[in-house]
């Protein structure tokens, strides 16, 4: 029961994303084809209220919900790594038609395709975790 609270805000955050069409397959296909702001509007604002919630985190020195500070760090350069995992997540992006990042909201809506989909985004996180012990740091 510890972990009530991320479950209703994960579905309270599933169901605010269908209800904007923000899963729907047809809005992403406009969003590449340029036919409609829609999801430009959606992911712009997104970024935007990112951008000022990170700077009022590192203004304010925020403190986290067990009284901790929050800390930010700087990532690591290397523009190999965004390059692949990009190249990644927008080959799993064209495959399977839709975004990857809303999975359990599409299952949750019905589409059990969506479990291979699932499943396959795991085991590529386990493959990626065996393969990364073994790279030098």
């Amino acid at each position: 029961m510890k972990f009530i609270k991320y479950l209703i805000t994960g579905v309270f955050f599933g169901i605010l994303l269908t209800k904007g069409e923000v899963i729907s397959w047809y809005r992403i296909q406009e969003m590449f084809l340029f036919d409609s702001f829609h999801m430009y509007g959606v992911i712009g604002s997104a970024v935007v209220l990112g951008s000022i919630m990170i700077y009022f985190i590192k203004k304010r020195e925020t403190k986290g919900i067990n009284g901790t500070k929050i800390t930010l760090k700087d990532k690591e350069p290397g523009v190999i790594r965004y390059l692949a995992g990009g190249t990644i997540f927008g080959l799993g992006w064209a495959l399977t038609g839709a975004c990857p990042g809303p999975i359990y909201i599409l299952i949750g809506n019905g589409f059990s395709v969506f479990v291979v989909v699932l499943l396959s985004a795991l085991l590529g996180a386990f493959v990626y975790g065996m393969v990364r012990k073994r790279l030098p740091h």
